[in-house]
Protein backbone atom coordinates (compact mmCIF):
# COMPACT_ATOMS: atom_id res chain seq x y z
CA UNK A 1 0.00 0.00 0.00
CA UNK A 2 1.39 3.41 -0.99
CA UNK A 3 0.23 6.72 0.46
CA UNK A 4 1.36 10.30 -0.12
CA UNK A 5 3.12 11.91 2.85
CA UNK A 6 5.05 15.05 3.73
CA UNK A 7 7.35 16.13 6.53
CA UNK A 8 9.11 19.33 7.50
CA UNK A 9 12.81 19.90 6.90
CA UNK A 10 14.22 23.30 7.79
CA UNK A 11 10.75 24.82 7.49
CA UNK A 12 10.03 23.40 4.03
CA UNK A 13 7.86 20.47 3.00
CA UNK A 14 9.60 17.33 1.81
CA UNK A 15 7.05 15.22 -0.02
CA UNK A 16 7.15 11.53 -0.71
CA UNK A 17 5.46 8.17 -0.38
CA UNK A 18 5.01 5.74 2.45
CA UNK A 19 4.95 2.08 1.45
CA UNK A 20 3.53 -0.30 4.04
CA UNK A 21 2.63 -3.99 4.10
CA UNK A 22 -1.09 -4.67 3.77
CA UNK A 23 -3.28 -5.36 6.78
CA UNK A 24 -0.93 -4.26 9.56
CA UNK A 25 -2.55 -5.15 12.87
CA UNK A 26 -3.20 -2.39 15.39
CA UNK A 27 -0.28 -2.01 17.75
CA UNK A 28 2.18 -3.83 15.48
CA UNK A 29 5.64 -2.27 15.31
CA UNK A 30 7.62 -3.01 12.14
CA UNK A 31 11.18 -2.25 11.02
CA UNK A 32 11.44 0.63 8.59
CA UNK A 33 13.66 2.02 5.83
CA UNK A 34 14.28 5.60 4.67
CA UNK A 35 15.36 6.06 1.06
CA UNK A 36 15.94 8.83 -1.48
CA UNK A 37 17.56 9.15 -4.89
CA UNK A 38 20.93 10.27 -6.20
CA UNK A 39 22.39 13.14 -8.22
CA UNK A 40 19.56 15.47 -9.31
CA UNK A 41 17.14 12.53 -9.45
CA UNK A 42 13.60 12.33 -8.08
CA UNK A 43 11.71 9.53 -6.41
CA UNK A 44 9.89 8.37 -9.55
CA UNK A 45 13.17 7.37 -11.22
CA UNK A 46 13.37 3.72 -10.26
CA UNK A 47 12.76 3.97 -6.51
CA UNK A 48 9.17 2.64 -6.36
CA UNK A 49 10.32 -0.81 -7.47
CA UNK A 50 12.88 -1.05 -4.67
CA UNK A 51 10.40 0.32 -2.13
CA UNK A 52 7.82 -2.29 -3.14
CA UNK A 53 10.39 -5.08 -2.76
CA UNK A 54 11.15 -3.85 0.75
CA UNK A 55 7.50 -3.36 1.69
CA UNK A 56 6.58 -6.83 0.45
CA UNK A 57 9.34 -8.18 2.68
CA UNK A 58 7.67 -6.65 5.74
CA UNK A 59 9.25 -3.21 6.06
CA UNK A 60 7.59 0.18 6.23
CA UNK A 61 9.38 2.35 3.67
CA UNK A 62 9.61 6.12 3.34
CA UNK A 63 10.66 7.42 -0.10
CA UNK A 64 11.06 11.18 -0.45
CA UNK A 65 12.29 14.03 -2.64
CA UNK A 66 14.91 16.35 -1.17
CA UNK A 67 14.11 19.99 -0.71
CA UNK A 68 14.54 21.91 -3.99
CA UNK A 69 13.76 18.80 -6.06
CA UNK A 70 10.75 16.93 -7.38
CA UNK A 71 7.54 17.41 -5.43
CA UNK A 72 9.24 19.02 -2.44
CA UNK A 73 9.39 22.72 -1.66
CA UNK A 74 12.40 25.00 -1.90
CA UNK A 75 13.86 27.75 -4.04
CA UNK A 76 15.99 27.98 -6.06
CA UNK A 77 15.02 24.75 -7.74
CA UNK A 78 17.65 22.05 -8.27
CA UNK A 79 19.94 23.28 -5.53
CA UNK A 80 22.05 20.25 -4.63
CA UNK A 81 23.77 20.91 -1.30
CA UNK A 82 24.88 17.55 0.19
CA UNK A 83 24.74 18.61 3.83
CA UNK A 84 21.19 19.92 3.30
CA UNK A 85 20.27 16.55 1.79
CA UNK A 86 21.80 14.87 4.85
CA UNK A 87 19.51 17.05 6.97
CA UNK A 88 16.52 15.88 4.93
CA UNK A 89 17.46 12.23 5.56
CA UNK A 90 17.72 12.91 9.29
CA UNK A 91 14.37 14.69 9.40
CA UNK A 92 12.84 11.80 7.47
CA UNK A 93 14.14 9.43 10.16
CA UNK A 94 12.56 11.62 12.83
CA UNK A 95 9.20 11.71 11.04
CA UNK A 96 9.23 7.96 10.44
CA UNK A 97 10.16 7.29 14.08
CA UNK A 98 6.85 8.85 15.13
CA UNK A 99 4.74 6.58 12.92
CA UNK A 100 2.39 4.39 14.94
CA UNK A 101 3.52 1.17 13.25
CA UNK A 102 7.26 1.84 13.17
CA UNK A 103 9.73 0.45 15.68
CA UNK A 104 12.02 3.45 16.13
CA UNK A 105 14.84 1.16 17.25
CA UNK A 106 14.79 -0.71 13.93
CA UNK A 107 15.27 1.91 11.23
CA UNK A 108 17.62 1.48 8.29
CA UNK A 109 18.67 3.85 5.52
CA UNK A 110 19.18 3.09 1.83
CA UNK A 111 20.82 5.19 -0.84
CA UNK A 112 21.76 4.76 -4.47
CA UNK A 113 24.44 6.51 -6.54
CA UNK A 114 24.95 9.96 -4.98
CA UNK A 115 22.65 9.13 -2.09
CA UNK A 116 24.82 6.08 -1.44
CA UNK A 117 27.44 8.56 -0.25
CA UNK A 118 24.82 10.51 1.66
CA UNK A 119 23.66 7.48 3.66
CA UNK A 120 27.28 6.65 4.52
CA UNK A 121 27.59 10.14 5.96
CA UNK A 122 24.23 9.96 7.74
CA UNK A 123 25.09 6.56 9.16
CA UNK A 124 28.30 7.93 10.65
CA UNK A 125 26.60 10.80 12.49
CA UNK A 126 23.06 9.63 13.25
CA UNK A 127 23.00 6.58 15.50
CA UNK A 128 19.30 6.00 14.88
CA UNK A 129 20.22 4.41 11.55
CA UNK A 130 20.88 0.84 12.61
CA UNK A 131 21.74 -0.54 9.16
CA UNK A 132 22.96 1.16 5.99
CA UNK A 133 22.78 -0.02 2.38
CA UNK A 134 24.73 2.00 -0.20
CA UNK A 135 24.05 0.93 -3.81
CA UNK A 136 26.46 1.85 -6.65
CA UNK A 137 27.48 4.55 -4.18
CA UNK A 138 29.35 7.80 -4.51
CA UNK A 139 31.54 6.97 -1.52
CA UNK A 140 34.54 8.92 -2.69
CA UNK A 141 36.49 11.74 -1.03
CA UNK A 142 37.36 15.06 -2.73
CA UNK A 143 41.03 14.18 -3.20
CA UNK A 144 40.19 10.93 -4.97
CA UNK A 145 37.61 12.70 -7.08
CA UNK A 146 40.20 15.28 -8.15
CA UNK A 147 42.76 12.58 -8.94
CA UNK A 148 40.38 11.09 -11.50
CA UNK A 149 40.90 14.16 -13.73
CA UNK A 150 43.04 16.90 -12.12
CA UNK A 151 42.99 19.17 -15.17
CA UNK A 152 39.20 19.18 -15.37
CA UNK A 153 38.87 19.60 -11.60
CA UNK A 154 41.09 22.68 -11.62
CA UNK A 155 39.37 24.23 -14.63
CA UNK A 156 35.98 23.87 -12.95
CA UNK A 157 37.43 25.57 -9.88
CA UNK A 158 38.00 28.71 -11.95
CA UNK A 159 34.43 28.54 -13.27
CA UNK A 160 33.08 28.28 -9.74
CA UNK A 161 35.11 31.25 -8.58
CA UNK A 162 33.75 33.38 -11.42
CA UNK A 163 30.21 32.27 -10.58
CA UNK A 164 30.71 33.11 -6.90
CA UNK A 165 31.92 36.62 -7.70
CA UNK A 166 29.04 37.22 -10.11
CA UNK A 167 26.53 35.79 -7.65
CA UNK A 168 27.79 38.13 -4.95
CA UNK A 169 27.38 41.12 -7.24
CA UNK A 170 24.07 40.32 -8.89
CA UNK A 171 22.38 37.54 -6.91
CA UNK A 172 21.70 35.70 -10.15
CA UNK A 173 21.39 31.92 -9.89
CA UNK A 174 23.15 30.16 -12.75
CA UNK A 175 22.53 26.60 -13.86
CA UNK A 176 24.40 23.82 -15.61
CA UNK A 177 22.97 20.78 -17.37
CA UNK A 178 23.39 17.44 -15.62
CA UNK A 179 23.66 15.48 -18.88
CA UNK A 180 23.83 16.50 -22.53
CA UNK A 181 24.50 15.05 -26.00
CA UNK A 182 28.14 14.52 -26.89
CA UNK A 183 29.99 17.80 -27.34
CA UNK A 184 27.71 19.92 -25.15
CA UNK A 185 28.91 21.04 -21.68
CA UNK A 186 27.36 19.24 -18.71
CA UNK A 187 28.25 17.82 -15.32
CA UNK A 188 27.99 14.11 -16.18
CA UNK A 189 29.25 13.75 -19.74
CA UNK A 190 28.94 10.55 -21.72
CA UNK A 191 26.31 8.78 -23.77
CA UNK A 192 25.53 6.23 -21.05
CA UNK A 193 24.65 8.95 -18.54
CA UNK A 194 22.63 10.93 -21.09
CA UNK A 195 20.63 7.93 -22.26
CA UNK A 196 19.95 6.69 -18.74
CA UNK A 197 18.70 9.95 -17.24
CA UNK A 198 16.81 11.30 -20.23
CA UNK A 199 15.32 7.86 -20.78
CA UNK A 200 13.57 8.16 -17.41
CA UNK A 201 11.92 11.48 -18.32
CA UNK A 202 8.63 9.82 -19.22
CA UNK A 203 8.20 8.34 -15.73
CA UNK A 204 9.55 11.43 -13.96
CA UNK A 205 8.23 14.52 -15.75
CA UNK A 206 9.24 16.78 -12.84
CA UNK A 207 12.92 15.80 -13.11
CA UNK A 208 14.92 18.75 -14.38
CA UNK A 209 18.16 18.32 -16.28
CA UNK A 210 20.06 20.96 -14.33
CA UNK A 211 21.48 21.95 -10.99
CA UNK A 212 22.69 25.31 -9.75
CA UNK A 213 26.34 26.09 -10.41
CA UNK A 214 26.71 26.89 -6.72
CA UNK A 215 25.82 23.25 -6.03
CA UNK A 216 29.12 22.20 -7.58
CA UNK A 217 30.96 24.09 -4.84
CA UNK A 218 29.13 22.18 -2.11
CA UNK A 219 29.54 18.86 -3.90
CA UNK A 220 33.30 19.32 -4.17
CA UNK A 221 33.53 20.11 -0.45
CA UNK A 222 31.50 17.08 0.68
CA UNK A 223 33.44 14.14 2.13
CA UNK A 224 31.45 10.97 2.88
CA UNK A 225 34.61 8.94 3.53
CA UNK A 226 36.54 10.50 6.40
CA UNK A 227 33.89 9.49 8.97
CA UNK A 228 32.95 6.13 7.46
CA UNK A 229 34.66 4.22 10.28
CA UNK A 230 32.16 5.80 12.70
CA UNK A 231 29.27 3.83 11.20
CA UNK A 232 30.33 0.80 13.25
CA UNK A 233 28.99 -0.99 15.20
CA UNK A 234 26.01 -0.35 12.88
CA UNK A 235 26.11 -2.44 9.70
CA UNK A 236 27.19 -1.20 6.25
CA UNK A 237 26.43 -3.04 3.00
CA UNK A 238 27.94 -1.67 -0.22
CA UNK A 239 26.62 -2.95 -3.56
CA UNK A 240 29.00 -1.82 -6.30
CA UNK A 241 29.19 -1.96 -10.09
CA UNK A 242 32.42 -3.42 -11.47
CA UNK A 243 32.26 -1.38 -14.70
CA UNK A 244 31.01 1.85 -13.13
CA UNK A 245 32.07 4.84 -15.25
CA UNK A 246 30.78 7.40 -12.75
CA UNK A 247 32.24 6.05 -9.52
CA UNK A 248 35.25 3.78 -10.16
CA UNK A 249 35.16 0.50 -8.26
CA UNK A 250 38.74 1.05 -7.12
CA UNK A 251 37.75 4.25 -5.31
CA UNK A 252 34.68 2.64 -3.74
CA UNK A 253 36.76 -0.32 -2.57
CA UNK A 254 39.35 1.96 -0.95
CA UNK A 255 36.63 3.79 0.93
CA UNK A 256 34.98 0.52 1.95
CA UNK A 257 38.26 -0.67 3.48
CA UNK A 258 38.14 2.27 5.90
CA UNK A 259 34.80 1.12 7.31
CA UNK A 260 34.77 -1.22 10.29
CA UNK A 261 32.82 -4.42 10.85
CA UNK A 262 30.06 -5.38 10.42
CA UNK A 263 30.27 -4.66 6.72
CA UNK A 264 30.08 -6.38 3.35
CA UNK A 265 30.89 -5.51 -0.26
CA UNK A 266 29.01 -7.07 -3.16
CA UNK A 267 30.30 -6.38 -6.68
CA UNK A 268 28.21 -7.04 -9.78
CA UNK A 269 29.74 -7.15 -13.31
CA UNK A 270 27.66 -4.21 -14.55
CA UNK A 271 27.63 -0.54 -15.52
CA UNK A 272 26.35 2.11 -13.12
CA UNK A 273 22.75 2.32 -14.36
CA UNK A 274 22.28 -1.42 -14.90
CA UNK A 275 21.35 -1.71 -11.22
CA UNK A 276 17.89 -0.26 -12.01
CA UNK A 277 16.99 -3.08 -14.43
CA UNK A 278 16.58 -6.79 -13.92
CA UNK A 279 18.15 -9.13 -13.15
CA UNK A 280 20.43 -6.78 -11.20
CA UNK A 281 17.61 -4.77 -9.63
CA UNK A 282 16.15 -7.90 -8.05
CA UNK A 283 19.59 -9.13 -6.98
CA UNK A 284 20.41 -5.80 -5.32
CA UNK A 285 17.01 -5.57 -3.63
CA UNK A 286 17.30 -9.12 -2.32
CA UNK A 287 20.75 -8.43 -0.88
CA UNK A 288 19.46 -5.28 0.80
CA UNK A 289 16.48 -7.15 2.26
CA UNK A 290 18.76 -9.83 3.68
CA UNK A 291 20.98 -7.14 5.20
CA UNK A 292 18.11 -5.24 6.77
CA UNK A 293 16.51 -8.44 8.05
CA UNK A 294 19.76 -9.43 9.74
CA UNK A 295 20.59 -6.09 11.32
CA UNK A 296 17.14 -4.67 12.05
CA UNK A 297 16.16 -7.64 14.19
Amino acid sequence: MRTDISFKSKGLECRGWLFAPDNIKTGTKLPAIVMAHGFSAVKEQGLPDFAEYFSNAGFIVLVFDYRFFGDSEGEPRCQLFPLEMVEDYRNAITWLSEHANVDRDRIGIWGTSYSGGLVAYVGAIDKRAKAIVAQVPSIIDPESRRNMNPEKWDSVEELLLQDRIARYSTGKVNYMKVVAPEGEPCILPGQENYDALTGMAAIAPNWRNEITVESLEKIREFDPVSRIHLIAPRALLVIAAEKDNLIPLEAVSRSFQKALEPKDLIVHPILHFDIYSDPWKTKAASAAINWFEEYLK
